[in-house]
């Protein structure tokens, strides 16, 4: 992978296990500290979300013409600044649900960029015959910290209270930055396409291509379906984690460790999905697996809406999250692989963005409704809701195999 590589994965190594020891950092902080109830707790979620991905509408045309690295270094600081404010303010006896509310929209909208730019960056420093190993690694050590991080927060939030692991995520997107910082394989400046009437004007973005990511998405029959399938997925998946947190935390009685630690073991299915995915790709084709793990993915979240306090409904959640994440672990890189691969690599940032922003909104929109839906008929309907609707979501796969994957643009 080279030094370039090995650094970038470093540097992605100690930010997603600074992000999973704060694992749900937000919601426990409104639960534990400032004891907000679910719809309060979905609304966080949501209008971080929804506005963080507004807010990052415009900088995947201004990012695609542009040096990533330098993007990413800024966005790890922006990220690291805003999450120290939470302890500082928290030490003063001022922190307020306005102040995380704030916090997690510049957040929601550092990630949006980075994401994007760290794909389009990925792209360029590797070899394409390199990607789906490149994004199986990153998902295994994503796997691994994932494993690692819930456990260690737990014990973190019980011993210190939830805030300190706040400062621990700041601490590693630090880290992360001065990671990214020492990079030395030469990045090329993208070049614009300059049309006739804009000669000799300055370079800058067209109100046009605010949506060109979603053109090219949508226009392409390999890429449509999977988009759809994807923000589905992921926005009923994740309306449920903020009621899942006030369930336990709450009417259950679990203690955050036994909270992090539900979502901890089975992440080692995330860790042998991802190192299975090259193997099951080049032996059954990534239309088939596709089609198989996105469906299979599907077939286990309603069981949440089943569980129970005490050691049977921490072992229901460890099982229904163990089968969710193998599925996860095996469908992502060959996903992520597949787009980058798909996409022009003049078209990279402003597709990820589309992508990510369509994401984050449908994540917020369906974590604010099923937030008043748990308000309404009770959390443990809201999430069974969810579980069923999720059954649904493989008849938004794409049914034919995609065409020949095009390296060179």
């Amino acid at each position: 992978m080279g030094a370039g590589g090995g650094l970038l994965w470093g540097s992605y190594g100690v930010s997603v296990l600074g992000t999973w020891l704060a694992f749900d950092a937000f919601p426990l902080i409104a639960v534990l500290v400032l004891h907000s109830g679910p719809v309060a707790v979905s609304a966080l979620a949501a209008a971080g979300l929804a506005v963080g991905a507004v807010v990052a509408v415009p900088l995947g045309p201004w990012l695609e013409f542009r040096r990533k690295r330098p993007v990413m270094v800024a966005t790890d600081l922006v990220r690291c600044a805003a999450l120290l404010t939470i302890p500082a303010a928290y030490l003063l006896g001022a922190l307020t649900f306005v102040q995380l509310l704030t916090v997690s929209v510049v957040v929601a909208a550092a990630d949006i960029t980075f994401r994007a730019a760290s794909g389009a960056y990925i792209k360029t420093l590797l070899p394409p015959g390199e990607l789906l190993v490149v994004n199986a690694r990153f998902e295994s050590t994503s796997w691994t910290a994932t494993v690692l991080g819930p456990p260690l927060g737990g014990a973190m939030v019980g011993l210190f209270g939830p805030v300190v692991t706040v400062l621990a995520d700041a601490a590693s997107y630090l880290l992360s930055a001065a990671g990214l910082r020492a990079i030395r394989t030469h990045e090329p400046r993208p070049v614009r396409p300059v049309r006739a009437e804009e000669a000799g004007a300055p370079s800058r973005p067209r109100a046009g291509e605010l949506l060109d990511g979603w053109r090219f998405i949508l226009g392409d029959p390999a890429l449509r379906p999977l988009f759809w399938n994807t923000v589905f997925f992921n926005g009923l998946l994740m309306a449920v984690s903020p009621l899942l947190a006030v369930l336990m935390l709450g009417p259950l009685g679990f203690a955050p460790w036994q909270y992090g630690l539900a979502f901890a073991l089975p992440s080692v299915g995330g860790l042998i999905g991802s190192r299975l995915a090259r193997r099951l790709a080049a032996r059954f084709g990534q239309h088939r697996i596709l089609l198989t793990t996105g469906l299979l993915r599907a077939c286990w979240p309603v069981g949440l809406a089943f569980v129970r306090p005490g050691v049977p409904g921490l072992v229901l959640v460890v099982l229904v999250e163990f089968g969710v994440i193998t599925c996860c672990g095996v469908f992502n890189p060959v996903y992520a692989t597949y787009r980058l691969e798909q996409t022009p690599a003049d078209r990279v940032v402003r597709t990820l963005s589309a992508w990510s922003v369509s994401t984050k909104l449908s994540i917020a929109a369906l974590t604010a409704l099923w937030g008043v839906l748990a308000g309404l008929a009770g959390t443990r309907t809201a999430i069974g809701a969810a579980g069923v609707l999720l059954l649904a979501t493989p008849l938004l796969l794409p049914r034919r195999a995609p065409r020949p994957l095009a390296f060179a643009e």
